[in-house]
C-alpha cells in the first residue's frame, strides 16, 4: 500500500478499562484514593530523610530515587485515566499518546534497573557491613542511579521512535486505558513484525538481565546469611531484603507477563489487568512495604510528625 493511501491520525480514542458505565464513578474514587496514597507515601520517603541525618545512607538514597520514579511513573498514567473515567470522550492527541508511551517506558525501565542496583546495595550491606559506606560512597551511588535513568531513557527512546514512525490510517481506537506500544501496533497500517520483535527482545533482555543480577545478589546474600550465627542477626538481615524482594516480584511478574507475549487483541484484557498492577497498585505499595518493614524509617516518620 502506498503512503498516499494513509490518512494521518491526529487524535486517538482510549477504550478505557472496558467496564460498565455505572462502575466507572466507583472506580474513579478507588483509583483516586490509591493515587493520593502513592503521592503522600512516596513524598514522605523523599522528604523525611532530608530532616533526619540517620537516614543519609546509600539505601535511602536509592529509596529516594525509587520514590521519585514511582511518583512520575504513576503520574504519567493516572491523572489522564481519572479524567477519562468521568468524561464522555476519552481522547488523546497523537503526540500526547507518543509522549505517554515514552515516559511510561522510560520510568518503568529505569525502575527495573534500579531494583537490580538496590539488590547489589543490600548484598554489600550484608556481606561487607564494615566497609559498606566506603564501597557504596556518594559517587558510586550517584553513578549507579544515573546509569539506571540513562538505560531507561534509551530503552524508551527506541520504542518511542519506532512507534511514532509507523503509519496509522484508522481506526483510531486504542484498546487500553493509556497509550502503550502493543495496542498501538494493532492500529498500524503496515507490517509491525520488526516492532513486535524489538519490543519483546529489548524488554526481554532488560528484564532477564536485571532479574539475573537481582537473583545473583540474593544468592550471594543467602551465602552470607548462613554465616550469621544469631537468629536476631539473621532476622535483621532478612528484614532489609524482604521488602525489596516482594516489590521486585510484583514488578517483574507483571512486566514479563505483559511484554514478552505477542500482541493480539485477545491478550489486551489481560494486559489491562496487569497494567493496573504496575501503574496503580505497585507505586502505592512500594513505600508502604519499605516503611512498614523498616524500624529506622518508622522512627524517623514518628519524629517528623511530632515536629509538624
Amino acid at each position: 500500500m502506498s503512503s498516499d493511501n494513509f490518512t494521518a491520525i491526529t487524535e486517538l480514542v482510549l477504550a478505557g478499562l472496558g467496564i460498565r458505565k455505572d462502575f466507572e464513578l466507583i472506580l474513579f474514587f478507588i483509583i483516586l484514593l490509591s493515587y493520593i496514597v502513592t503521592l503522600i507515601s512516596n513524598l514522605s520517603i523523599i522528604i523525611i530523610p532530608i530532616f533526619d541525618a540517620s537516614l543519609h545512607t546509600p539505601m535511602y538514597f536509592f529509596l529516594y530515587n525509587l520514590a521519585v520514579l514511582d511518583i512520575c511513573y504513576s503520574s504519567s498514567i493516572v491523572p489522564k485515566m481519572l479524567a477519562d473515567l468521568i468524561s464522555q470522550k476519552k481522547v488523546i492527541s497523537f503526540y500526547g499518546c507518543i509522549l505517554q508511551i515514552h515516559f511510561f517506558h522510560f520510568l518503568g525501565s529505569s525502575e527495573v534497573v534500579l531494583f537490580a542496583v538496590m539488590s547489589y546495595d543490600r548484598y554489600v550491606a550484608i556481606a561487607h557491613p564494615l566497609r559498606y559506606t566506603t564501597i557504596m560512597n556518594y559517587n558510586v551511588c550517584f553513578g549507579l542511579t544515573l546509569v539506571s535513568w540513562a538505560i531507561g531513557f534509551f530503552v524508551a527512546l527506541t520504542h518511542t521512535i519506532m512507534t511514532a514512525r509507523l503509519p496509522y490510517c484508522g481506526p483510531n481506537l486504542v484498546e487500553h486505558f493509556f497509550c502503550d506500544v502493543k495496542p498501538m501496533l494493532i492500529l498500524a497500517c503496515t507490517d509491525v513484525t520488526l516492532n513486535s520483535k524489538t519490543l519483546s527482545r529489548v524488554t526481554g533482555t532488560l528484564a532477564s538481565s536485571t532479574l539475573s543480577l537481582t537473583i545473583l545478589s540474593y544468592l550471594c546474600i543467602s551465602k552470607y546469611l548462613i554465616k550469621i550465627k544469631t537468629a536476631q542477626g539473621r532476622k535483621r538481615a532478612l528484614s532489609t531484603c524482604s521488602g525489596h524482594f516482594i516489590v521486585v516480584t510484583l514488578m517483574y511478574g507483571t512486566a514479563i507477563f505483559t511484554y514478552i507475549r505477542p500482541s493480539t487483541k485477545d491478550s489486551l484484557d489481560e494486559d489491562r489487568a496487569a497494567a493496573i498492577m504496575f501503574t496503580i497498585i505497585t507505586p502505592a505499595l512500594n513505600p508502604i512495604i519499605y516503611t512498614l518493614r523498616n524500624k529506622d524509617m518508622k522512627k524517623a516518620l514518628k519524629k517528623f510528625l511530632q515536629k509538624i
